[in-house]
């Protein structure tokens, strides 16, 4: 494999569907990447990560030429069964494999091998909201639990006016929105609520959504979609997609001496203290929903990359490599906050970086 200097002023994504909230390289954005010489690299799921593959992918083919990388955000559900049918190279999930997707996976997509879990970023799950006249909310883990169980239904409710005791909130009624999709943004809110507020939200922490009621729409663009388009209407998402449709976004009360608006750094905060919990070559993460550290935004996830630790296919094994040597490289991780994501710690980075080397 050849050294290849990556420089740009532009950004090319595998999809482009026309989000300007994506960086662009300028001539100044030069970094060392070691591309294969060609091949195809399918990958698809997470919705989540899919702003960060658009700009991963116009970086890399800028300096690979030789090598194409698809990447269809279908969600996680999807993306993992995918993977699991051998159907393409890479997954892209929320949440790590079950036991019984890595057994699976010995059986199909990674002969003489099992699947793995490769953290590639973290980011802020954002709650974004649509209530006219109010553009600053404070909401904490039992008063979101019940919003997103239907058992709060408008917006000038008691335990919402405590929170927010200056804003003038109208008697609108709550419309909640979930994914209707099998997703791992679902899963990981979903854990939220039951950690942070378990007396509450009973339910388990699934990719399927498991509260009542509520509008579903198809992916995190779908949920924003319909938040943005809706007075009353409150959904959760990645950050990136609140920003790029300017929908205000909830600051959650932690038990912090002040609430906790969501960002790049406050997810940071409370990605930090996350702990590689996987066995041998699996990297997956575990993190404290419940935490009351200041300045920790507390909804957050990870995105991992799923592959084979044995039995790639060689045709693709090169290229997927090297693109996930860079995805986790310090240039691949630098501009994420850029597009609001919250980067890898520079460990876990490096431990995958050591993971990806030893694919075969």
């Amino acid at each position: 494999m050849a050294a290849v200097l990556l420089a740009g002023c532009g950004f090319v994504g595998s999809e482009d569907d026309g989000d300007s909230d994506i960086p662009s390289a300028t001539p100044a954005a030069v970094a060392d990447i070691d591309c294969a010489k060609k091949g195809k690299v399918p990958g698809s799921g997470s919705t989540a990560q899919q702003n960060a593959m658009k700009y991963w992918i116009g970086q890399y083919q800028r300096a690979c030429p030789g090598v194409r990388i698809a990447y269809n955000p279908v969600g996680s559900g999807a993306g993992v069964a995918q993977f699991l049918r051998a159907a393409t190279a890479f997954g892209g999930s929320d949440s790590p494999l079950k036991p019984e997707d890595v057994e699976l996976s010995s059986e199909n997509a990674c002969p003489g091998g099992r699947a793995i879990d490769l953290p590639m970023l973290g980011g802020p799950i954002a709650i974004g909201y649509n209530l006219r006249g109010v553009d600053n909310l404070v909401l904490d883990a039992p008063t979101l639990a019940r919003i997103f169980d239907a058992r709060i239904t408008t917006w000038n409710d008691p335990a919402i006016r405590r929170l927010n005791p200056d804003a003038e909130l109208p008697d609108t009624r709550i419309r909640p929105v979930h994914r209707s999709d099998d997703s791992g943004t679902t899963q990981n809110f979903q854990s939220y609520l039951s950690g942070a507020a378990p007396e509450v939200w009973q339910y388990p922490a699934e990719k399927a959504w498991q509260g009542r009621l509520g509008e579903s729409a198809d992916g995190s663009s779908g949920v924003a979609s319909v938040v943005d388009s809706n007075d009353g209407a409150i959904g959760y998402f990645e950050l990136s997609f609140s920003v790029a449709l300017k929908i205000d976004t909830v600051s959650i009360d932690t038990g912090a001496a002040e609430p906790v608006a969501p960002s790049p750094a406050t997810a940071s905060a409370g990605i930090a203290a996350a702990e590689i919990a996987g066995d041998g070559k699996d990297l997956r993460l575990n993190f404290d929903y419940a935490t009351r550290d200041e300045g920790a935004y507390p909804i957050v996830l990870i995105t991992y990359e799923i592959v084979c630790d044995k039995g790639n296919r060689s045709a693709t094994l090169p290229a997927l490599k090297s693109f996930l040597t860079y995805t986790a490289s310090e240039e691949g991780q630098k501009s994420l906050a850029e597009i609001h994501y919250a980067p890898l710690p520079d460990s876990v980075a490096a431990d995958v970086r050591q993971v990806v080397r030893t694919l075969s």
